[in-house]
């Protein structure tokens, strides 16, 4: 591929918010059973209004079938009515991404992202 030839499409700027909300990302198991889990998620942009704490939540579900298959339920929900704005679609987007790669590694997941209008629904398949 010639790399003159390839233009970014996305702000710099935007680029940068979005990978620093990324590398400030952190997590803390909150609940843990046989087949769930939860976690906080933390951003260093974002924050629930009402708390002051975590920006948001993943909830992953395994539904485990006989020892061949793992399919993986994940709900990630939003607290911060920031990230609504359908402005920040790709920073919601990048981080719900970034939250598959870090605690599910991109396994057969279905997954339910609740951000106001930037709310989706994706499938992953290993």
């Amino acid at each position: 591929m010639d790399k003159d030839k390839v233009v970014e499409v996305m702000d710099p700027v935007f680029k940068k918010r979005i990978d620093g909300e990324i590398d400030g990302m952190t997590f803390t198991k909150n609940f843990r059973s046989s087949t769930a889990e939860e976690w906080y998620i933390f951003l260093p942009g974002f924050k629930d209004r009402k708390t002051g704490g975590a920006a948001g939540k993943a909830i992953i579900h395994y539904n485990l079938w006989g020892n061949q298959h793992i399919f993986i339920n994940t709900t990630i929900i939003f607290d911060d009515p920031a990230l609504y704005d359908p402005q920040l679609h790709p920073l919601v987007y990048a981080i719900s991404d970034e939250i598959i790669n870090r605690l599910v590694g991109y396994a057969n997941t279905l997954l339910s992202v609740h951000a106001g209008e930037n709310s989706y629904n994706a499938e992953y398949k290993s």
